[in-house]
């Protein structure tokens, strides 16, 4: 891995520890490099309603500034909040209610892609739902490498 990469690697972890932060569920890091041109990495995480969405949103744009010292170049949904896509260059950050997550399923488009263990986050005891649960299971039987 490149430094780019590990740049690219390192900001996904720090925006999935700050969703987390704020009681993000059904946190995926996927590394979606090899399927897709624009980006390395999708960080696709729940938030219950607005106002949590909202307060995960801040909370990423806030620690990757100060963190790793990035600022999202496009932002999409903030009106709405339903679906909120914050865009880092080589991190797409994903921030759904639930509804339009189950609906969507973006973390199934690219199946084959591997899923970075949160734990590399500091994540420890993440939330999951019986539907990613179930991905998240599927997919650990499968070599990621």
């Amino acid at each position: 891995m490149n430094k780019e990469q590990e740049a690219a690697k390192a900001v996904a972890l720090i925006a999935a520890q700050a969703a987390s932060e704020k009681k993000a569920t059904d946190i995926i890091i996927q590394e979606v490099k090899n399927n897709l041109r624009i980006c390395d990495y999708f960080v696709i995480v729940s938030g219950a309603n607005n106002r949590q969405v909202d307060s995960i949103v801040d909370a990423v744009e806030e620690k990757l500034r100060v963190e790793a010292g990035v600022k999202p170049i496009g932002r999409e949904g903030l009106d709405e909040l339903g679906w909120v896509l914050l865009d880092f260059g080589d991190v797409v950050v994903h921030v759904f209610q639930p509804e339009l997550r189950d609906f969507y399923r973006l973390e199934t488009l690219w199946g084959d892609s591997p899923i970075i263990d949160v734990a590399e986050a500091g994540i420890t005891d993440p939330e999951y739902s019986e539907r990613i649960s179930k991905l998240l299971s599927l997919g650990s039987e499968e070599p990621k490498d």
